[in-house]
């Protein structure tokens, strides 16, 4: 199944040590990768159908100074669909004058929803098909923008009918939060002072982030397998979904 991760902060933030560990899995996860990153309401997005290992586009993600405050990225092994770039993740969309980011590790069986108005899929998977039903749903349940905690609440009615096809993780954002949602694996992490040092699990590379932030800084990870070790990544259980606003986990309104 493909790798995911996301990143949520309280500021404009660096995601590479992250993405650098990302693409260390690509060796596996080698039917495309692709990556955005909000600024403000703008969004920068690369997608290549080409393993991270060996795109030049991923040369240049990791050469560009990506700071961003929400950050999704994906590497792809293809399950349903074929390679190729209109089937590379994250996906993008737009609603309520907002773009969306949406990527998806799992198998969804038999899921072939009636879409209609703006949302079609341009590619063949199954993960497009879910974004494009799940961009619809929400403009059908909310006249308007609403704010983070409604469309929590709404997400947390459609995700479970996704689920019910099979496994479905995902990571969704609109540069305002990060939603996270999973059925099978998915693990969380928050950064925040005190900073200490991190190291990857896959590669030999260390970072002290004491010496990188501020004591006001804060930085939520999302991966489905955690991606550093020495670090207190906590696992979501199956049909969890968590949201996290300004590097920290939003926690659902009391009823």
């Amino acid at each position: 199944m493909c790798q995911l991760l996301g990143m949520n902060a309280n500021t404009p933030t660096d995601v590479m040590f992250s993405f650098t560990g990302l693409a260390t899995r690509a060796d596996e996860h080698k039917d495309g990768f692709g990556i955005a990153f909000f600024e403000d309401k703008g969004l920068r997005h690369f997608i290549d159908d080409r393993s991270a290992r060996e795109s030049p586009v991923a040369d240049l993600v990791r050469r560009y100074p990506i700071r961003s405050d929400n950050v999704i990225a994906h590497i792809r092994k293809a399950t349903q669909g074929r390679i190729a770039l209109e089937n590379t993740h994250p996906f993008v969309r737009e609603l309520w004058g907002r773009y969306w980011v949406f990527a998806h590790n799992g198998n969804l069986e038999g899921f072939a929803p009636r879409l209609h108005g703006a949302f079609r899929p341009v590619g063949d998977t199954d993960s497009e098909r879910a974004f494009c039903w799940l961009m619809q749903e929400l403009a059908k349940a909310h006249a308007g923008v609403p704010g983070i905690d409604e469309l929590s609440c709404t997400l947390r009615e459609l995700l479970p009918q996704l689920a019910r096809h099979g496994s479905f993780n995902l990571l969704l954002s609109n540069g305002q939060a990060l939603w996270a949602h999973a059925t099978t694996k998915l693990w969380s992490l928050q950064r925040q002072h005190p900073f200490g040092a991190a190291t990857l699990a896959d590669a030999d590379l260390s970072v002290d982030f004491a010496a990188l932030t501020s004591p006001t800084d804060r930085v939520a990870i999302v991966a489905t397998e955690p991606l550093t070790t020495g670090e207190a990544w906590s696992p979501f259980a199956p049909g969890e979904l968590r949201v996290f606003v300004h590097g920290a986990r939003r926690l659902p309104a009391a009823a």
